[in-house]
């Protein structure tokens, strides 16, 4: 295969006729023998039809054609992504956490956009990367389209749907809701990140998006981790983007792909992983070991919003701090122990002064961290500032079927050791919990390629340190650092520590932007 003058592909092949009886804009240019040249017209149609016909590295003429806007150049890989999803109108994205699959999917789009074969793209994700990944990355890379994030109750998450928003956003449930104002508006392309909450086709979710999904619809499903937990994940997946990949039922599937060994109990087939890769397809994956343009370490944000509980307290404790502030001068120690109570109150356990501990609802936090760990190819380092919430996560996690040991003041030496061995030779536990005063300071924990900060700590030192535990030699991959945040506080903190401003200087600042903030909002 040849490219000529940017206009043409010159395909070699022994059925001419294939190409010929399918593409308008394609002719038999020379033969030998029983070898034909056929030279076809390089547009996007056509390219499509080639792809469909499966001749290999077919290219898109976005190669050509575009201009790939956006505040960063595009890497190789995810021009290579980009290339994929405009060829296959049904398909997987299956690149790793942290190798920039979303601006890959915005440029896609908006070439598709551009070409007239997409009007409007509906983006369905959790909620914690609704605005701090996929809203965020529009702003970076498709600065010129109109987005809108539909959150909140029907009307309002109507009012965005109706809108002229080329890009709209919504969080998986919120879906549901406004269901047949989505089919009643045509979008041409639906993008689904995190396409593993997809698998189960017994939930309304997957039945409410089966029911907006059209035979002419454009729809890219993402995760770096397909079918992860079972074989019999794929089948979700499969049967709402290529259906005719899969049998119509469930069980057949099972069938193909497990053996039942007792009662209650099934394994996979030894042949399981190629069905699983037969089904999910057309797809495209890279790893960040392959991105060798990747940045060694990508810093990104989850937002997890404070629970109805959470938020009620951390605005009486806001409250207080205005009180006590209005024609006071308010010491360090008393505005960094306020701070801290708003840190706990975020995070879900505060301690009063008697020393007990108040715990919270902090559902929502937990629940992003799960959705982190899910998407991540290898093994994770969760830093918890604070002891009791340790337990409240530790628990969280041994519920949901993830493997994790923690790491605090009250563990001893010995034991430290004996558990770092074990996360780095062999496959369990898969999360390490630590609270990072514990251990910011030489361990090597490479077989973590991700951090995830629960909520944040108030010493850039501490903070540096703890993110080197999986920068040392021996590291293979691409590092991920996932910061956590639901409050003010926190963000400003991250934002501080990543700018690697001395937190104890500035605590004074702090403390009076959280007041002056709580002044605007009242």
């Amino acid at each position: 295969m040849e490219i000529v003058n940017n206009k043409a592909i010159v395909i070699t092949t022994r059925r001419p006729n294939l190409i010929t009886e399918c593409i308008p804009k394609s002719e038999v240019i020379e033969t030998e023998g029983e070898l034909h040249k056929v030279a076809v017209h390089w547009g996007l149609e056509e390219a499509q039809v080639l792809n469909k016909l499966r001749i290999k590295n077919i290219p898109s003429p976005i190669q050509k054609d575009y201009k790939w806007p956006g505040l960063f150049k595009p890497m190789a890989h995810q021009k290579e992504t980009a290339n994929f999803l405009t060829l296959n109108q049904r398909s997987f994205c299956f690149n790793e956490q942290g190798t920039g699959k979303t601006a890959s999917a915005i440029w896609a789009a908006d070439y598709l956009m551009e070409t007239k074969r997409v009007l409007r793209a509906l983006i369905i994700c959790p909620l914690s990367i609704t605005q701090s990944a996929w809203q965020a990355d529009l702003f970076k890379f498709a600065m010129h389209r109109k987005v809108g994030v539909a959150y909140g109750d029907r009307l309002k998450r109507k009012a965005i749907i109706d809108s002229d928003a080329q890009f709209v956003i919504i969080n998986y449930d919120g879906v549901e809701i406004v269901a047949e104002d989505i089919m009643r508006n045509n979008f041409d392309l639906i993008i689904v990140d995190e396409a593993n909450a997809y698998k189960t086709i017994t939930t309304q979710r997957w039945k409410t998006l089966n029911h907006i999904v059209t035979p002419r619809t454009w729809l890219w499903m993402m995760t770096g981790t397909p079918a992860a937990q079972s074989p019999t994940d794929a089948f979700g997946l499969a049967k709402l983007c290529v259906p005719d990949n899969v049998p119509r039922f469930f069980g057949a599937f099972r069938d193909q792909t497990m053996i039942n060994v007792s009662k209650y109990r099934w394994m996979p087939k030894p042949d399981a992983q190629q069905v699983v890769f037969n089904a999910l397809q057309p797809a495209i994956r890279f790893e960040k070991k392959d991105c060798l343009d990747l940045p060694e370490v990508t810093h990104v944000y989850r937002d997890a919003p404070l629970t109805a509980q959470q938020e009620k307290y951390y605005k009486l404790l806001k409250k207080e701090m205005l009180m006590v502030a209005d024609g006071e001068e308010i010491s360090t120690v008393n505005a960094a122990i306020n701070l801290n109570k708003l840190l706990q109150i975020s995070g879900g356990a505060v301690y009063s002064d008697t020393g007990a501990v108040v715990e919270f609802d902090v559902s929502n936090r937990l629940r992003v961290i799960e959705e982190v760990i899910q998407e991540a190819s290898h093994k994770v380092l969760v830093f918890v500032p604070f002891t009791h919430t340790i337990e409240l996560l530790t628990e969280h996690l041994r519920g949901a079927g993830i493997t994790c040991d923690v790491i605090n003041g009250a563990v001893t030496v010995n034991k430290r050791t004996e558990i770092f061995k074990k996360f780095q030779e062999t496959e369990h536990p898969r999360v390490l919990i630590i609270q990072p005063q514990a251990a910011s300071h030489g361990v090597t924990l490479t077989a973590a390629d991700t951090i995830i900060w629960y909520a944040p700590v108030t010493s850039i030192e501490t903070y540096l340190q703890a993110n080197a535990r999986i920068d040392r030699q021996g590291q293979k991959n691409a590092m991920t650092i996932v910061h956590i945040k639901g409050s003010p506080v926190e963000t400003r903190l991250y934002h501080m520590l990543q700018n690697k401003l001395d937190v104890h200087e500035k605590i004074i600042d702090l403390y009076k932007k959280e007041v002056d903030e709580k002044e605007l909002t009242e």
